[in-house]
């Protein structure tokens, strides 16, 4: 009896090992067939409601979409931050970044999971560079000299600004709304140096706003050359995905179909 029992108790333990086995598997086989996920990260002086208009449309196609909410207190932070959602993604990752979200994942983007970069009127760092070197040699955006600072260095945009400067295309009562949802960024962050430059060796897609009065146009093409991306131009403001929303989903859609 005992040599029976000992035979039954092999043959149940080959099975579940074997079940296992194919359990993995098809689990493999699952993931090998998820269809990449969007990560978007947004930029200064806006929240992830900034990216409302995009949304519906990528959920439309079946794509899974997460909106990062930087707390905008550090480079770092917002890495951090940015990572914890790449990571709670299924599979592979398109990781989409507006102005200075282009920092965030041109740092987070070196994350395994990431396949490809979306670059939205945004800054795009050499590894050891900062937000704030990118523009040397380039005419400061009318825009960036309407900032006002709080007593903690944080800065934010008045509504006058926000609707000549940051979203000049939006009805007013929309800029308004963005306003009220923006969210300060520390000031400090803007010297914060990138460790790594995740654009040297992931695929890239970049949108040039050609009206952008937040980062000079010349400044975004060059960037845009640099990091060989493959470039739309927009004729619109700093924040194409509010008054171009379809023309931003589709280039985040020719990413995903390009990173399967």
């Amino acid at each position: 009896m005992t040599a029976i029992t000992t035979s039954l108790r092999l043959i149940a333990a080959a099975a579940a090992f074997a079940a296992i086995g194919t359990q993995a598997a098809s689990a493999a086989a699952v993931d090998a067939d998820v269809k990449p996920s969007v990560v978007i990260v947004h930029g200064a002086f806006a929240d992830g409601s900034d990216w409302s208009k995009v949304i519906p449309i990528l959920q439309a196609k079946g794509v899974k979409v997460t909106a990062v909410q930087n707390p905008l207190t550090s480079l770092a932070d917002d890495v951090a931050a940015t990572r914890r959602a790449i990571a709670a993604q299924p599979g592979k990752v398109v990781l989409v970044g507006h102005s200075w979200g282009g920092t965030v994942i041109t740092d987070a983007g070196q994350h395994d999971k990431v396949a490809s970069l979306v670059y939205v009127a945004a800054f795009a760092p050499d590894a050891g560079k900062s937000t704030a070197d990118t523009g040397e040699g380039y005419p400061a955006a009318p825009g960036s000299k309407r900032f006002v600072a709080d007593a903690e260095g944080f800065l934010s945009l008045p509504e006058a600004a926000m609707r000549e400067d940051f979203a000049q295309d939006v009805p007013a009562a929309q800029a308004a709304v963005m306003t009220a949802t923006q969210g300060p960024i520390q000031a400090k962050a803007f010297a914060d140096k990138v460790s790594n430059a995740a654009w040297t060796t992931k695929p890239s897609w970049f949108i040039v706003s050609t009206r952008d009065r937040m980062i000079d146009p010349g400044l975004l093409r060059a960037m845009a050359k640099k990091i060989n991306a493959r470039t739309t131009e927009l004729q619109a403001s700093h924040v194409p995905q509010q008054s171009r929303p379809a023309d931003v989903a589709k280039v985040i859609l020719d990413a995903v179909a390009a990173s399967k």
